[in-house]
């Protein structure tokens, strides 16, 4: 029985970890509006912003590129990288968090909980965009300075970065 016992607790101490882990890149359910008052900053950062979602494949495998070059720049006042979900928000404890967990996320994530209005704010992110994801937006000083609507490579994505930030 003490060894059930002591089974449960390091079990249920494994699920915190996981958890904790996962909830400090993942910062909160936001609407669109909170969105734009992340970006719309003039303070010379340049922010590179990933939509995506859990269940889209291309998404999914340029993840390890973004986390890549995010620790490349980590450290650096000049940069910044958000990953926005389009997941549901229903997903996020089962789907979202796990995913983060187990991809190492190690920068700042929200989910976009505004799906309703999406012919309203995704020409707002970029006129042209048609509502595929991978899609990964640049903005710098208040300025949309690049829109991408695939997905990127290492090497794209740090060779936009080069072009926008001090080296």
């Amino acid at each position: 029985m003490k060894k059930l016992y002591f089974i449960s607790l390091l079990f249920l101490g494994v699920l915190i970890s996981f958890q904790t882990e996962a909830q400090q890149s993942f910062k909160k359910v936001i609407k669109f509006e909170e969105f734009e008052k992340l970006i719309n900053n003039k303070d010379d950062v340049l922010y590179v912003v990933n939509f995506w979602a859990t269940w889209c494949g291309p998404c999914v495998r340029e993840i390890p590129d973004f986390m890549e070059v995010n620790e490349q720049f980590a450290g650096r006042t000049d940069f910044k990288m958000l990953l926005i979900s389009l997941d549901s928000k229903s997903d996020l404890s089962e789907e979202v968090l796990p995913f983060l967990k187990e991809n190492n996320i190690t920068t700042d994530v929200y989910l976009l909980d505004d799906n309703k209005r999406m012919n309203y704010w995704m020409p707002k992110v970029d006129k042209s965009w048609s509502g595929s994801i991978p899609a990964t937006v640049f903005y710098k000083n208040k300025k949309k300075i690049q829109f991408v609507e695939q997905q990127l490579h290492k090497e794209e994505l740090l060779s936009i970065i080069n072009e926008n930030i001090r080296l």
